[in-house]
């Protein structure tokens, strides 16, 4: 008798909780595109900093992923999710709220900025490992594609209107005032994930074998050598994090590059982002379309290639040409990145266990998001040293090779997310059975 289909799963338009967490997202999103360039033009324009103090700025908004990314992966696997979410929200909030209420107050000082990018930073770490760790136990494993396809739609979307709307804000508002919009916006997603009301499976309380739970240095440990020992991990954190690096080289001086040397304005700059993330909005709806027919790790790799190639555009912009320039790289740039995140960060979680889940983000997030500040102090470094269109072409021919570890790896061969046997797939994969398809052969996994 003839195995009848699998039912196909009903779209997540129809699932209450994740279109609270897409509604979540989309609020936050949406704010946060207003800080993006709040933030950095409270500092050049109001405080006028320097392209070191700028460069600093943002190596301390992302130094707390390298400090505490690591312990937050371990928190967030001992601790419910959602509650992580909201207590990330609105501290989130109440920090950012600051930079308004000093400002009025005429006390507003660099060092205020840099204390609110770190504490900001911090919640971002708790909240981002657990936002990722949560999606997976909220939808079904073949809807995570779909999910995060979502989900990228709601932050490319908020790519595409949030810097014109923050253009605007700035230049009506003043800098610092326009954040108010990005901390109302995290006092509404916080709302929004509040009334979810899914329950998150059971925390693991003690090791398997019925001890005490484990120390943290050995969980840590264990989320490391998941990563660093997983053949398809490895070579995606590298890519991620060399493109990172060199990525933040550039944008450590590329507003300042915009407002000083090609004599842009905030609602100019608003314009070219809005208009260039209209690469971000067709990589989120192609993202699941692509994988069906190139597959998964052909489609992970052509995407890494073709966002590493886009920060070439930029050092070549004048006066004349900054405008359709900036707006071809980040087209550019969006497209592929967003293709990229969709497919390996679905890869990512569906080939990892429930109890791991928060450890790999985290690890991942670490190795990956550690080389922000890096980045962006080494642009700062080098904007002052040798000037800001040289500091552009590093960052450039840098992030030209960010795809090569994918190349020598086995995910260009991954067909299809692999199917595991068990819950538990470190042991599979750390074995090398990754599931890989080769070209040719006859699958033996879903197609998800």
């Amino acid at each position: 008798m003839t195995e009848s289909p699998a039912p196909r799963r009903s779209s997540l338009w129809r699932h209450t909780d994740f279109m609270k967490l897409w509604s979540a997202e989309t609020v936050s999103q949406l704010g946060t595109q207003v800080t993006l360039l709040a933030l950095p033009l409270t500092a050049i324009v109001i405080l006028n900093a320097s392209p070191f103090q700028v460069g600093l700025l943002g190596a301390i908004e992302f130094l707390p992923f390298i400090l505490v990314g690591l312990p937050a992966g371990v928190w967030v696997d001992r601790l419910r999710r959602r509650p992580i979410l909201i207590a990330g929200d609105l501290g989130r909030a109440i920090t950012l709220g600051s930079i308004p209420v000093a400002y009025r107050l005429g006390g507003l000082h660099i060092l205020h900025l840099y204390v609110v990018g770190f504490l900001t930073g911090i919640l971002t770490v708790f909240f981002d490992v657990a936002y990722q760790a949560y999606l997976p136990s909220l939808v079904e494993r073949d809807q995570l594609i779909e999910g995060n396809g979502k989900l990228e739609i709601s932050r490319s979307g908020a790519q595409l209107a949030g810097p014109g709307l923050a253009g605007a804000l700035i230049q009506w508002l003043k800098a610092p005032v326009a954040i108010v919009a990005d901390a109302l916006s995290y006092l509404g997603s916080a709302i929004f994930v509040f009334l979810i009301r899914k329950r998150e499976p059971e925390v693991q309380r003690e090791d398997a074998d019925g001890g005490p739970r484990p120390k943290m240095r050995s969980q840590i440990r264990e989320g490391l050598r998941y990563v660093l020992g997983n053949r398809l991990l490895r070579p995606i954190a590298a890519c991620t994090a060399i493109s990172n690096l060199f990525s933040n080289v550039i944008f450590a001086v590329l507003l300042l590059y915009a407002v000083r040397v090609l004599g842009m304005s905030a609602g100019k700059i608003g314009l070219i982002f809005a208009l260039g993330n209209l690469g971000f909005l067709a990589g989120a709806f192609a993202s699941g379309r692509i994988p069906r027919r190139l597959g998964i790790g052909p489609t992970i790799l052509g995407s890494a290639i073709v966002f590493s190639a886009a920060g070439i555009m930029i050092p070549f912009a004048t006066r004349s040409t900054a405008f359709p320039l900036l707006v071809g790289a980040m087209l550019v740039a969006g497209f592929g990145g967003v293709t990229y995140n969709v497919n390996q960060v679905s890869l990512r979680q569906s080939i990892t266990a429930e109890r791991m889940q928060g450890r790999m983000n985290a690890t991942m997030r670490f190795m990956v998001w550690g080389t922000i500040p890096i980045g962006a102090f080494a642009g700062g470094v080098l904007g002052n040293t040798i000037g800001l269109r040289p500091t552009l072409w590093v960052g450039a021919v840098g992030g030209l090779f960010a795809f090569v570890p994918l190349v020598f790896s086995p995910v260009p061969r991954l067909l299809r997310i692999p199917e595991p046997e068990g819950e538990d797939v470190a042991v599979q994969l750390a074995s090398g059975d990754e599931g890989i398809v080769e070209p040719g052969h006859v699958p033996s996994t879903r197609d998800t």
